[in-house]
């Protein structure tokens, strides 16, 4: 049993519910990742990279473009450089291949698996 099913105090993905006769706030009905997000802004956090990848330049197998994530597979678009040079070419990135390269443009891009190989993501 993990240490998260042992704890006594609820889990961050769940949200207290709206007492009876109320209308509930999205602090107290939100769920999932919803949630941890608005968790994350009560705190002055932001909880995901929301910046767009680098277009200012192509990336080099000596200089790839680094891609963070904490999913072991990650899927981007590519528009070239500078943004927009081509339409947009989506790829998977997973860290069983060091590099990717687009197909129209020749760019570079490796993925930065933050996360833990031991998490379990559904």
């Amino acid at each position: 049993m993990s240490a998260f099913l042992r704890s006594s105090a609820p889990p961050i993905a769940v949200g207290p519910g709206a007492q009876p006769g109320e209308v509930p706030t999205d602090e107290n009905q939100s769920t999932g990742l919803e949630r941890f997000e608005l968790e994350q802004r009560l705190q002055g956090k932001e909880a995901f990279d929301m910046q767009p990848l680098q277009s200012d330049r192509i990336g080099t197998i000596s200089n790839p473009i680094s891609v963070n994530s904490a999913f072991p597979e990650r899927v981007i678009g590519c528009s070239g450089s500078p943004a927009g040079s081509h339409d947009t070419l989506y790829m998977r990135l997973t860290p069983e291949r060091q590099y990717h390269r687009c197909g129209e443009c020749g760019s570079v891009y490796t993925l930065n698996f933050t996360g833990s190989a031991h998490d379990e993501h559904h």
